[in-house]
């Protein structure tokens, strides 16, 4: 396969991987007795699970033309955007319904998809923080990457699984393959990198 076939190939599946669960969920039923401001927190929360899988991709150089430090600097920007997505997703929640919100986020809620969320959210926010504080603190990049790479399994493991228990406005089976890919993605990045060996060589 000639390599600009691949990286074709390699485009097509995620783009697909994209606009298959939103265009589904925008066909969904249940839009139809849903607010405007709680379908928007809806998409926000689909918009995140979308960033979550971009992000091991990155990472990893598995997208052509994003390889290097082009990859690594979309990285950041596509983090921010995550953390911003989470924000508008529980935001959006908050102003439909605050005692829900409440709920979750003191882990009281009765449905087990509110714990996952929250664990997502939180693991979300301290990724980006430890991210943030990498310079000005002078973290030392092996244990740093350890710490991070920690929380970003939290991360992608709690959205996947807050995803998984929902049944919402997403299509189950391309809701099921975004999460799988994130998971695949997220996986092939920790094993490659190594992040708890480098830790202990430190």
């Amino acid at each position: 396969m000639s390599p600009r076939l691949r990286a074709g190939l390699i485009w097509a599946v995620v783009a697909l991987a994209i606009v298959a669960p939103l265009a589904l969920a925008a066909q969904s039923p249940l839009l139809a007795w849903r607010d405007p401001v709680y379908i928007a927190a809806g998409f926000a929360g689909i918009a995140g699970l979308v960033l979550i899988l971009l992000q091991p991709l990155l990472m990893g150089d598995a997208l052509p033309g994003l390889t290097g430090w082009r990859g690594r600097r979309l990285h950041r920007w596509v983090g921010t955007l995550l953390v911003l997505t989470v924000i508008l997703h529980v935001a959006g929640l908050w102003l439909t319904s605050p005692p829900d919100v409440i709920d979750v986020l003191l882990f009281r809620s009765p449905t087990p998809f509110s714990a996952w969320g929250a664990i997502a959210m939180w693991a979300v926010f301290a990724a980006a923080l430890w991210a943030a504080l990498r310079r000005p603190m002078r973290l030392a990049p092996r244990r740093w990457r350890l710490v991070h790479t920690g929380l970003v399994l939290a991360a992608v493991c709690g959205t996947a699984g807050h995803a998984l228990l929902i049944e919402g406005t997403m299509e189950p089976l391309s809701k099921t393959l975004l999460c799988a890919l994130a998971l695949i993605a997220t996986a092939r990045v920790v094993i490659a990198r190594r992040a708890w060996a480098r830790a202990r060589q430190g």
